[in-house]
């Protein structure tokens, strides 16, 4: 398989290092995307749906797989190639990890015995799972998706996020959140964090006072806010903010929109402070940003 990106939809490829790839896949249109790309028998393929539901089809459409919320998928086959090809609905958001095999032992080298697929007696095996995904791996995967750390530090940090989701994925009876934060060993309270983040997303240009937010999850407003903090690794309103900021700048990019309109768009009454808010963020105007795409 070839490093690059061959994909139709909204997706973002990061190679961490040669045959060891991250997707992330967000479909916030209002239609059916598809994900294509070829992947070939080398590589061991971990799928991870945090929102929505997203279909696997596999030989020319003969067959499927479907996959929901808080669902994981495991593929791996030696004896053929398993190229994406993935029908990812609106509202939709997956994590899928590549990893070439070979990457895959020098990770487990010492473990080996303890992966099923890995040993040597199924070393000509096709392996699939498919199981739900537990709050530890749930709350990382978000971390991931949300993440909005840029530049060089952006591969460092996501590596080791896929290192732990590792060690993790395969050492699902030791939850090491049980002992560190039991808020979130407690799969209500992630979902209601989760649904937090939904209702700030949904209602950016209006968003909720916290207390008001915190009322309609169900969550003390402590809570609300260290849970928060622990699972996107930011504030509620810093997590909106620089959503904010990636949602005007895609409207730009796309060209039908003029400042005043975006800035309306998403909740600020007036262009100075929407100017202001996207400096802050990338360092230059609107204006200017988009003269920069010619």
């Amino acid at each position: 398989m070839e490093d690059k990106n061959t994909a139709l939809g909204p997706w973002e490829e990061i190679v961490l290092e040669p045959g060891f790839i991250l997707l992330k896949i967000s479909n916030e249109s209002t239609e059916n995307q598809t994900v294509l790309r070829h992947v070939d028998k080398t590589y061991v393929q971990f799928h991870f749906c945090l929102k929505g539901q997203a279909q696997w089809v596999f030989n020319q459409g003969n067959y499927t797989l479907n996959a929901h919320e808080e669902q994981s998928i495991l593929l791996y086959n030696t004896q053929q190639d398993l190229p994406l090809h993935i029908v990812v609905p609106p509202g939709t958001w997956l994590l899928s990890v590549l990893l070439q095999l070979r990457q895959f032992h020098a990770l487990f080298s010492s473990e080996a015995q303890q992966i099923p697929f890995l040993r040597p007696e199924n070393k000509d095996q096709k392996h699939y799972a498919q199981e739900p995904i537990p709050p530890s791996i749930a709350v990382l995967l978000s971390q991931m998706m949300s993440s909005s750390i840029t530049g060089p530090m952006k591969s460092l940090y996501l590596k080791a996020k896929v290192y732990e989701l590792m060690a993790l994925y395969f050492n699902p009876s030791e939850d090491p959140d049980s002992a560190q934060c039991p808020f979130l060993a407690d799969e209500d309270n992630v979902r209601k964090i989760r649904k937090a983040k939904e209702i700030v997303l949904s209602r950016m240009a209006e968003p909720p006072g916290l207390q008001e937010l915190a009322d309609e999850i169900g969550l003390s407003l402590k809570k609300l806010k260290e849970g928060f903090k622990q699972i996107y690794g930011d504030t509620v309103y810093g997590f909106l903010f620089d959503y904010k900021m990636d949602v005007a700048r895609k409207m730009l990019n796309s060209g039908v929109h003029n400042v005043n309109e975006v800035g309306l768009k998403i909740g600020y009454s007036t262009a100075s402070h929407f100017i202001s808010a996207f400096k802050k963020k990338y360092g230059t105007t609107p204006k200017k940003y988009l003269q920069s795409l010619g």
